[in-house]
C-alpha cells in the first residue's frame, strides 16, 4: 500500500512539473483577459511587419546592387536585360517620392 501511495505521488510531481513547464497557467490567465491578448497579438504583429520591411528592403538592396554590379561587366546578353530592370527600378526609386 505504501509503496502505490509513493508511486502515486511520484506520478503527481512529475505532472505537476509537466504542467508548470507548459505554462498553462499563464496562458489561462491570458485567456481570461481578451484586451491584454489583442494588445499582445497586435505588438507582436506590428513586430512582425516591422521585421518583414526590413528584411525586404535589404534583400531587395542587396539584389538591385548585385544587379548594377553585374550590368557592369557589359555581359552580352545578361548585361542588356540587368541593364533594363536596374533602368525600370531606378525610374520606379525617382518617380515615387514619399
Amino acid at each position: 500500500m505504501e509503496q502505490q501511495m509513493n508511486e502515486l505521488h511520484r506520478l503527481t510531481l512529475t505532472w505537476t512539473r509537466q504542467l508548470e513547464k507548459s505554462r498553462i497557467a499563464e496562458y489561462t490567465q491570458l485567456l481570461n483577459r481578451p484586451w491584454r491578448l489583442i494588445w499582445l497579438n497586435l505588438l507582436s504583429g506590428t513586430a512582425r511587419g516591422v521585421g518583414i520591411a526590413i528584411g525586404f528592403t535589404f534583400f531587395a538592396a542587396t539584389i538591385i546592387y548585385l544587379l548594377q554590379l553585374l550590368g557592369a561587366l557589359n555581359l552580352p546578353i545578361i548585361g542588356d536585360y540587368i541593364a533594363d530592370v536596374v533602368r525600370i527600378v531606378q525610374r520606379q526609386l525617382e518617380l515615387n517620392t514619399y
